[in-house]
């Protein structure tokens, strides 16, 4: 290749690139914003992270048309084409975190005239905290090309696991205390799931950066520590 396709094919790389980045910094947005509609009960916040939704799901179009337009007339091999497809990868997972923060704004809407319990609301919030830093680190091993960084936000998942199965007993204790507190309680545990999920997606991020940066799959079992299916049976 001349050296004005070289420098072409590299910008469009860095567009890749920057779409990535906008992307990453709009779901940190909107996952922040969901908290805050769902502490606050603020109803009108909650519907602005559900219309903003769009801006990622129009970014994901462009990633994905650009994509298919570079592999058709680049035709890229070897590291090339891993960055390219890791991109498409990271895009999907950045449309799914997009997504549970819209699903835990439509949580804060049914719950908005409803008294939140404070110890509850705490352990959402710092899911929800610990869910952002993993969502930011990550986003940085990809720009950083890191991989000792994205293997970092891998091995911490169970951190998020381990806050939604203390979570969820304090919501199962709360519910059978008080059949009034059902409704409310069902809602904040979709909602804790939502949280517990966008780590799942950030840890698949992970594994994506590492790959595209070694050229191989991360060797160990991915470290999960979601025991809700198994607390849920020893509770009946």
């Amino acid at each position: 290749m001349n050296e004005h396709t070289v420098k072409s094919y590299e910008e469009e790389l860095a567009l890749l690139d920057k779409k990535i980045a906008q992307m990453g910094g709009l779901a940190e947005q909107l996952l922040g914003q969901s908290l805050g509609a769902l502490e606050k009960r603020d109803p009108k916040l909650a519907e602005e992270v559900v219309q903003s939704d769009k801006s990622i799901d129009n970014l994901e179009r462009e990633i994905e048309e650009q994509v298919i337009s570079m592999v058709a007339r680049r035709q890229p091999m070897a590291d090339d084409l891993r960055h390219i497809m890791g991109a498409l990868r990271i895009t999907t997972d950045l449309e799914r975190i997009g997504d549970l923060a819209k699903n835990i704004a439509k949580r804060a809407l049914a719950i908005a005239d409803e008294s939140h319990p404070k110890p509850l609301m705490s352990g959402i919030r710092h899911m929800v905290e610990l869910a952002l830093n993993q969502l930011k680190e990550v986003l940085d091993a990809y720009a950083e090309r890191d991989a000792d960084k994205a293997l970092a936000v891998w091995r911490n998942d169970a951190q998020i696991d381990a806050m939604y199965n203390s979570l969820f007993r304090e919501l199962l204790t709360y519910m059978m205390e008080d059949p009034r507190n059902i409704g409310i309680s069902t809602h904040l545990l979709f909602g804790a799931k939502n949280i517990e999920r966008v780590g799942d997606h950030t840890t698949n991020i992970a594994e994506t950066v590492h790959f595209l940066v070694r050229g191989f799959n991360i060797a160990d079992d991915r470290p999960k520590d979601d025991q809700t299916s198994s607390t849920l049976i020893s509770s009946t």
